[in-house]
């Protein structure tokens, strides 16, 4: 074998940082935002909140069940509504939105935040809205938790049940994906694809809150040793609902 090709193999585009994006206004990719051990941590939360009282299920959307398993803390979601109990399930309350998550979202914010500010400053460009909000810290008080298998697709929509239009903050464990985030007025071009790896952090907010997007394939077997998720890929979006009680 060529050493040029053995090098090549061994010192890859891999050991390269995974440089952060701003795919359009208010939409900003965070590479490796979380850590190995948050990744593990979480996906060991997981494992508990499936045991709780609503169990992961998949929705129906328009009579088709989706291919994701959901589990959701502090508001239920289904297709178009919020509610504090899963009716379309067994009828229980959800488990309750954790302070931590709170914590993390802000986090994920500010992060989205300055990494917007700083491109912006680097290309001279002037400011725009982007995914902070402008008043209020960011209070998220739901979170939607995805399971994807290997074969899990999940078509292009909106987040649009919601009364706050407060950023998404999207965090991905697991098996990498390919992301398709398009435009807001349809499903179809002009849209971007991008691979979400485990860690990642995508944040979506101001102009474009209400942008479509989807997950149009799992990567299997690319999940890092050691995330706590070693089949197939989680994903965490933490939201404001904007209700009340």
């Amino acid at each position: 074998m060529d050493a040029n090709d053995g090098a090549g193999a061994l010192f890859g585009d891999d050991l390269l940082p995974r440089p952060v994006h701003e795919l359009a206004p208010g939409a900003v990719w965070v590479p490796g935002f979380l850590t190995l051990e948050q990744q593990s941590w979480i996906a060991a939360r997981f494992e508990e909140w499936a045991e709780g009282p609503v169990p992961p299920r998949s929705p129906k959307v328009r009579g088709h069940e989706m291919s994701v398993r959901t589990v959701c803390l502090g508001w239920h979601w289904r297709p178009y509504a919020y509610s504090r109990e899963a009716v379309d399930v067994n009828g229980r309350p959800v488990l309750p939105f954790p302070d931590w998550m709170t914590r993390l979202g802000r986090s994920a914010i500010d992060a989205a935040t300055d990494v917007s500010d700083t491109l912006r400053r680097e290309s001279g460009a002037a400011q725009e809205s982007g995914a902070a909000p402008d008043a209020a810290p960011y209070s998220p008080d739901t979170a939607l938790v995805n399971h994807y298998h290997p074969d899990a697709k999940m078509g292009m929509h909106q987040d649009k049940d919601e009364h706050s239009l407060a950023p998404v903050v999207s965090l991905s464990i697991g098996d990498a994906c390919t992301f398709r985030f398009g435009n807001t007025e349809a499903r179809t071009r002009p849209y971007q694809d991008i691979t979400l790896e485990s860690g990642d952090l995508f944040v979506f907010g101001g102009p474009a809150r209400l942008a479509f997007h989807g997950v149009t394939r799992i990567h299997p077997g690319t999940a890092p040793a050691g995330c706590g998720i070693p089949d197939g890929r989680l994903n965490i979006t933490l939201r404001e609902t904007g209700l009340d009680g």
